[in-house]
């Protein structure tokens, strides 16, 4: 079978991966890269910078992604729909809640791939930590936790922190726990003199009666990308910046150190690190949306996905903006 024909648009600090990951996948072939800003990162090699989206698509490309500014995925996505190409379009899906919408009937209504690059679901810990819960591992699930936290990225221009990383959160917690949001309360701080916000922190619910807590702000001197899931049996704890997962098992041997069992109850169980191969998860999101596009089974992030993430985020700066919680 002959490889997909695929083009890039956008060779930024996120697009000059996908560039690198595009030609390492088997069964794609990287055709054609556009950007009107040029190639700041030199990932081109012999292609041809092509000047916009419409020099893109006459190149004849079977799939595409978008990896431009979150302003500019509709306008590209619904051009790529109209010209029958399946396309990943990078997280957030769009810059509203309607121009999403308008994405996803675009793509189901032509009857093509649709996807959103939600990359946290392919990490290799968070991929081993849904399939422990999926065997009952934790038994029943209680909570679930996440802190993202890093320093203030320069190439962020137009989206807060919330549409750009607690969207990552969002959605691997709503994938994690298998059930959507459906209250959410939210606090925002301005610290960097934008109009954007730069730390928000998420508390909730899910469907199922989880309860969700996210922290994520641009202005912490170190990076954290940790996800804890405590349940009936222990909590899981997923470092995805390292891709370890390990397991916190509650104890049944008594505790007789007193100044101990204060603060750890009233008794301790085995950690566990597990030992897994990692798979770096740009790659395996590339390969998912590729087996998508040829009809195999996949777990890609479906447009429809990345919209219900989108709508999750966009009711946190709602209940942020109001001091007050927002039912989805």
């Amino acid at each position: 079978m002959m490889a997909l024909r695929a083009g890039l648009l956008g060779v930024g600090m996120m697009g000059r991966h996908h560039a690198r990951v595009l030609r390492e996948t088997e069964g794609i072939d990287l055709v054609a890269i556009a950007d009107p800003g040029g190639d700041p990162h030199g990932v081109a090699g012999g292609l041809q910078i092509l000047p916009d989206i419409e020099a893109l698509i006459a190149e004849g490309i079977d799939v595409a992604v978008v990896a431009v500014p979150t302003r500019f995925h509709e306008d590209a996505a619904l051009k790529l729909a109209a010209a029958g190409v399946h396309t990943l379009v990078e997280k957030p899906i769009a810059h509203s809640i309607e121009a999403g919408q308008r994405m996803v009937d675009a793509f189901a209504a032509a009857g093509l791939v649709g996807a959103v690059g939600h990359v946290e679901r392919f990490n290799p810990a968070l991929q081993q930590l849904r399939a422990r819960l999926e065997a009952g591992d934790l038994g029943e699930v209680y909570q679930i936790a996440t802190r993202r936290q890093s320093n203030f990225p320069a190439r962020i221009a137009d989206v807060g922190v919330a549409k750009d990383l607690a969207s990552h959160d969002i959605d691997l917690t709503a994938w994690v726990v298998q059930s959507d949001y459906d209250l959410v309360f939210a606090q925002t701080e301005f610290k960097s003199g934008r109009e954007y916000e730069d730390m928000i922190t998420i508390t909730g619910r899910t469907k199922s009666g989880v309860i969700v807590n996210n922290i994520v702000n641009w202005l912490s001197p170190m990076k954290e990308r940790v996800t804890v899931v405590t349940g009936e049996k222990g909590a899981f704890v997923a470092d995805t910046a390292t891709g370890d997962l390990a397991f916190f098992a509650n104890g049944t041997i008594p505790l007789e150190w007193e100044s101990v069992s204060t603060f750890r109850g009233v008794s301790e169980g085995d950690v566990t690190r597990y030992a897994f191969a990692k798979r770096e998860p740009l790659r395996v999101e590339h390969e998912a949306f590729r087996d998508a596009v040829l009809g195999k089974q996949s777990h890609v992030v479906t447009m429809e996905q990345g919209q219900r993430t989108l709508t999750v985020v966009e009711a946190a700066l709602e209940s942020a903006s109001k001091g007050a919680s927002v039912k989805l």
